[in-house]
């Protein structure tokens, strides 16, 4: 029988995934990020599930203050008697959520500025890149830190302030990407045959640069995380909710630095280092999956 043109498509996407899969698992520092994402991810999910979250509630703790690890506690308890491995548990919900959708959120306003800058050139690439040099010449956690401090504290605040503030180097890479493809015989002849803005924007420049803003956006998600911890840790981010950031700043601020309470500072800062590691490993083997030039130089 003769394949159909839609069986040979998705022989071909099946076999591209296959050789993609193949290039990642070459790559062992990138696996193990995988993994180690794999496990916190999943134990972040079924928290709910496998905890109790009434021991987050200050007046329902049943510890001594800042006492050590033991059979009970096995990682001690905080300053008001609760397990700081609770804690750290359901502080990465905190942090991996607001680390993806910060990191989301960066990635489609870079790409969005990036695209248009130079698909259209001109006027609105002028206008566009005077305002990604604004936000690049600023540091971008001042902006964070002030925007933090102007709008009401909560979950989505952070990820507003961190999103906004973050995006110009994906602007400049998707620009950079989206004007080298541009120039590629195929565009050209879908200009010739009156394809719009749409049409080339749609079918030939986002397919194209989607996988360099897919491993871009793995980088992203680190250093979101690490911009929350900072807010958190500064008192900005939301009182109501655990993360590894505001546990560091109660470990600060309770004296559990001077205290030699090791316990309650090591968990969520070991936490943030490993998850942080982990994307980052996994960014650097999919910028080998879609950039062939860099399989030869690791």
């Amino acid at each position: 029988m003769t394949a159909t043109a839609g069986q040979i498509v998705r022989a071909r996407r099946r076999a591209r995934l296959g050789e993609a899969w193949r290039v990642f698992r070459a790559d062992r520092a990138g696996l193990v990020g995988l993994v180690v994402l794999a496990v916190v991810a999943v134990l972040a999910l079924l928290a709910p599930l496998l905890s109790d979250a009434s021991g987050l509630d200050v007046t329902r703790a049943t510890g001594e203050p800042l006492q050590a690890p033991s059979g009970e506690y096995w990682l001690g308890t905080d300053e008001s008697g609760r397990s700081v491995l609770l804690l750290t548990w359901w502080g990465a919900r905190v942090s991996l959520v607001v680390g993806l959708a910060a990191a989301l959120l960066s990635v489609l306003i870079g790409t969005l500025v990036g695209v248009l800058a130079a698909h259209f050139g001109g006027w609105t690439s002028r206008i566009l890149l005077r305002f990604t040099d604004f936000f690049l010449v600023l540091p971008s956690l001042v902006l964070a830190i002030a925007l933090s401090t102007v709008l009401e504290r909560g979950l989505w605040t952070i990820v507003l302030a961190i999103g906004v503030t973050s995006w110009p180097p994906t602007a400049r890479m998707v620009r950079a990407q989206t004007l080298t493809i541009e120039t590629r015989p195929y565009i050209e002849r879908a200009r010739a045959l009156g394809a719009g803005h749409g049409h080339v924007i749609g079918r030939h420049v986002l397919p194209a640069v989607v996988p360099l803003v897919f491993a871009n956006t793995t980088l992203s998600v680190a250093s979101a995380i690490i911009a929350e911890s900072t807010l958190s840790f500064l008192g900005l981010g939301d009182p109501s909710l655990v993360s590894w950031g505001s546990m560091l700043k109660s470990a600060m601020d309770t004296g559990a630095v001077t205290g030699g309470a090791w316990w309650y500072l090591l968990p969520p800062g070991l936490g943030i280092v490993v998850v942080v590691l982990a994307f980052t490993l996994c960014g650097r083997a999919l910028e080998t999956v879609f950039n062939p030039r860099l399989r030869g130089r690791r």
